[in-house]
């Protein structure tokens, strides 16, 4: 069980770091709102830890060491470790899925840059996708088909994400649409970094890839029936705060550069609302075959990783191992040489 004090302080934590998801999490039932909380909580301090500080890659293998006490039963002494732990014990948290974050993660601190649509995708998996099959464990789902409408629920929501953040990003010197796109429509990425302008190129790319988080959008909320009718209209309201973005990019000519998306609380206050009347229409209508559509190939390994019941505990990168101890240690040596780098000057 959480420690209430504990609790307090992630509520508080995902108050003032996501308010977003902090509305939606408002209509779900309390034995599922705290441990998706505290979930959160720890994903957003997971996020925070490598965003907002200038060494990310140390920040990431300070990370690895934090998941791999929390799975030991050994957590940090601070209130998300402590309450991510006691996910992990309750809901049987399969470790693949805290290790994908991790490793979505591990990518940002490598500056990793993502060629093709599919990459973005495998990249929004690890980010996103972890975070809403985690959620979905929670609910007491394994079904393979509901957990991969989870998974596309996560991938919209990051593509989301990244179309709000183009030109956030690129003054951080980041950027994350695929690219060739950019290469298709004659952008160099570099003198896109150097100066970020809403050009028209760069406007149908946003646009382009709020198209493909629509797509997912409707997969995704035909999963939403198979979970437990109580936390339907949470998971409805977060679908739609999450698309409200979108909109919001989409009527203003999907510039994303020169201003950043925002949406307001009698906004969110409505979409509560639809979802709350979504989720009543639901408990009556039947399943939708869309239900049914093809897992996106960038999540099966997650999907399989939920669907499994029993211990949580694997090895590190079970399943994966090649890639995340090849990564990890990837990382090791970048940290040693900037370390390196830091004394000899």
């Amino acid at each position: 069980m959480i420690d209430p004090d504990d609790m307090t302080h992630c509520e508080a934590a995902i108050r003032h770091g996501s308010l977003s998801f902090h509305a939606a999490s408002r209509v779900l039932p309390k034995r599922y709102r705290d441990p998706a909380l505290a979930l959160y909580a720890f994903c957003r301090l997971a996020d925070d830890a490598v965003d907002l500080h200038s060494e990310k890659v140390a920040a990431v293998l300070r990370l690895k060491e934090r998941l791999e006490l929390a799975y030991a039963g050994r957590p940090l002494n601070q209130p998300a470790d402590r309450a991510f732990t006691a996910v992990i014990e309750d809901y049987h948290m399969p470790r693949t899925l805290p290790e994908a974050l991790l490793e979505g993660l591990a990518w940002d601190a490598m500056e990793h840059r993502y060629q093709t649509l599919s990459d973005l995708f495998a990249y929004s998996a690890r980010v996103a996708s972890a975070v809403g099959a985690m959620m979905a464990v929670i609910m007491g789902v394994r079904d393979r088909d509901a957990l991969a409408r989870a998974c596309d629920l996560g991938v919209a929501m990051q593509l989301t994400n990244i179309a709000r953040d183009v030109g956030e990003d690129a003054r951080e010197n980041r950027i994350y649409l695929p690219l060739d796109w950019l290469e298709q429509a004659g952008t160099e990425p570099e003198a896109f970094l150097r100066e970020p302008l809403p050009t028209d190129p760069m406007r149908r790319m946003v646009r382009r890839l709020l198209a493909e988080a629509h797509r997912l959008y409707i997969r995704g909320e035909a999963g939403i029936a198979a979970l437990p009718l109580s936390c339907r209209p949470g998971i409805f309201a977060a679908r739609h705060i999450y698309a409200g973005i979108g909109g919001d990019i989409a009527r203003a000519g999907h510039d994303s550069i020169s201003r950043r998306a925002h949406t307001g609380t009698a906004a969110k206050l409505g979409w509560l609302m639809l979802a709350s009347g979504k989720a009543a229409s639901s408990a009556v209508m039947p399943r939708s075959a869309v239900i049914y559509a093809p897992v996106l190939p960038e999540v099966t390994f997650l999907v399989e990783a939920a669907a499994q019941t029993g211990r949580a505990d694997t090895p590190w990168g079970e399943g994966r191992t090649g890639d995340l101890v090849g990564l990890f240690a990837a990382l090791k040596e970048r940290d040693a040489a900037q370390n390196l780098g830091e004394r000899a000057a």
